[in-house]
């Protein structure tokens, strides 16, 4: 039976997966095959050999050690796409307040509790100060074109935008998704020098880091208004602040807002609500239990951060799935130690510096063969399904 270790509230719409004569599942399980987590962090925990797979209920993995797991031979499966709409809505959120001014006339409106009858008189005759531009006609830079940021400028499209896009690893399902109207460009140059809006959609790593900086926003046009609602590291807080101070951004919307930016005037700051609804946490549980299952149960991975997708149909008696470093000779050791079975089928698959392999074998494959694959130079793990 399955081992499935819960850390924080998973959705029972994904755990009613699970079949209960195959897997047990709960919050005090000891030895797990596996980890269903949402925001948890896992950095000082200990991983036990029994450990296969962890499964996040949502896209980021900043919670997870990821290195560490693909030296263990762990794998690290996401579910980008499950809170998709729920973060486009958001952003659409975002986008309609940096250029109405509802936030500050909320707070301006409470302000005027005592007047009784005189409240109609001054709301019309201070609600000038609120004016702000209609986004219809105006051009907006969508940087990163996964799932969200199609659906973004997809729907920026509809609601009578001019929508620039720009990833440079658009993928064809991206490509498929994506408006035809919208303009494909090849460089942040364009979306800087055209664009009115700009929103963020691209994951914090060592190339996109400090992305929006002084030199990036120099290059912007002025006023321009920028949404993130992807990683706050994205954004070097001191150049936003200056450009704000000095009004070369308008306004900066985000939900990851910091002490310097709190009191800021230029700055609109939520909690991290995007994925704060029960569709998507539905979604990224139901997500996140099914690509757990399928690599348990038939060695597959789809939607892992750390290993290379891989799937194959089941042939054979028995499934061997060996994951290791990607090295040259490791799959003619692999193939010599079976050498005694007749391979029915093969998959192998790289990522960076780790490697995947499937074999479906007829025959009995005894504990001897198993030990004999994992002794092999660069093997990092041997399962037999």
């Amino acid at each position: 039976m399955y081992q499935i270790h819960t850390m924080n509230k998973i959705s029972p719409v994904g755990l009613d997966h699970f079949d209960r004569h195959k897997y047990s599942w709960g919050e005090e399980v000891a030895n797990p095959d596996g980890i269903l987590v949402r925001s948890a962090s896992l950095h000082d925990m200990a991983f036990p050999e029994s450990l296969l797979a962890i499964g996040r209920a949502g896209a980021g993995v900043n919670n997870i050690p990821v290195e560490q797991c693909s030296e263990k031979g762990i794998v690290v499966f996401n579910t980008p796409g499950a809170n998709a709409n729920a973060v486009k809505e958001m952003v659409l959120l975002g986008l309609l307040m940096s250029s109405r001014k509802v936030a500050d006339s909320m707070t301006w409106v409470k302000t005027l509790k005592g007047n009784g009858p005189e409240v109609g008189k001054l709301v019309e005759k201070g609600k000038s100060q609120f004016t702000g531009p209609e986004i219809s006609g105006k051009k907006l830079g969508v940087i990163g074109l996964g799932a969200i940021g199609v659906l973004v400028a997809n729907a920026a499209q509809a609601l009578g935008m001019e929508v620039y896009g720009y990833d440079p690893y658009l993928s064809v399902d991206g490509a498929w998704s994506l408006s035809h109207t919208i303009i494909h460009v090849n460089t942040l140059k364009e979306i800087y020098e055209n664009c009115d809006y700009i929103t963020l959609h691209i994951p914090a790593n060592k190339e996109t880091k400090g992305l929006i900086n002084a030199s990036s926003i120099a290059s912007m046009k002025h006023g321009v208004r920028i949404l993130n609602f992807a990683r706050g590291e994205l954004v070097e807080e001191a150049d936003l602040i200056a450009a704000l101070d000095e009004r070369q951004i308008k306004v900066y919307i985000t939900d990851f807002p910091t002490d310097g930016m709190l009191d800021h005037p230029g700055v609109v700051s939520f909690p991290h609500l995007g994925a704060s609804t029960p569709e998507s946490e539905e979604n990224c549980a139901e997500m996140a239990v099914l690509e757990l299952m399928d690599y348990l149960e038939n060695g597959n991975i789809k939607n892992s951060v750390n290993l290379p997708a891989a799937s194959m149909p089941r042939s054979g008696s028995a499934r061997i799935c060996v994951i290791h470093q990607n090295i040259k000779t490791i799959i003619s050791q692999i193939s010599t130690n079976l050498s005694e079975l007749n391979i029915d089928n093969m998959l192998n698959q790289s990522r960076g510096d780790y490697a995947y392999t499937m074999l479906d074998v007829d025959g009995n494959v005894s504990s001897d063969v198993a030990e004999k694959l994992r002794s092999i130079s660069g093997v990092i793990r041997v399962r037999v399904i």
